[in-house]
């Protein structure tokens, strides 16, 4: 992998506490917070800008629902002052946020993306940001996503949704890579 632009973007997607509500099923990945934690330090280190993205839910019910904990950010990944928060109501981080003009005036041309759920929000917004013309980048080991049973009935493991999605990202909108590899080409 080529080296990381050294304004590249590290956007971390929806890791509010309400993604550890019980309700949402058998995930995959448990050390996505880690691989997540691992980014967002070597971001803060290099002095790259991070971007906070926060889900803030229009369904009653949601765990994302306005007022309750589970809009809050996960305390190990909240961000710093400095560090720029977008809150969206829909999966994709780039409807109606202002996060693609941010971006364009700060000359931001590069993203990777980290954070959940791999063919939901993660998904949304990086098929959005290559769509866009950006540079995206998905952490693909720094995202989870949870069982889900298709229109047929069939349940799916998590482990396929999220190979799958990533599979789709790969195709046309994005480049998957590991943490590690991030980490190895971001100095």
């Amino acid at each position: 992998m080529e080296p990381l632009a050294t304004n590249a973007a590290l956007v971390i997607i929806d890791m509010q506490q309400g993604m550890n509500d019980p309700n949402l099923g058998r995930r995959n990945n448990p050390d996505a917070e880690r691989h997540i934690q691992q980014l967002l330090n070597a971001w803060r280190q290099s002095q790259r800008p991070v971007i906070h993205v926060r889900h803030i839910s229009r369904t009653p019910g949601s765990v994302f629902w306005p007022g309750q904990s589970g809009c809050e950010f996960q305390q190990a990944l909240a961000p710093l002052k400095h560090e720029h928060v977008v809150e969206k109501n829909v999966p994709d981080a780039f409807a109606a946020t202002g996060l693609e003009r941010w971006l364009h005036m700060r000359s931001i041309k590069q993203l990777v993306i980290a954070g959940v759920i791999t063919n939901n929000s993660v998904e949304s917004t990086a098929r959005s940001g290559g769509n866009l013309g950006f540079d995206v980048i998905v952490a693909g080991d720094a995202c989870y996503t949870f069982d889900q049973t298709d229109l047929s009935g069939r349940l799916w493991p998590a482990e396929d949704v999220h190979a799958l999605s990533l599979s789709n990202l790969a195709m046309d909108y994005a480049r998957v890579v590991d943490t590690a590899e991030l980490l190895a080409d971001g100095d």
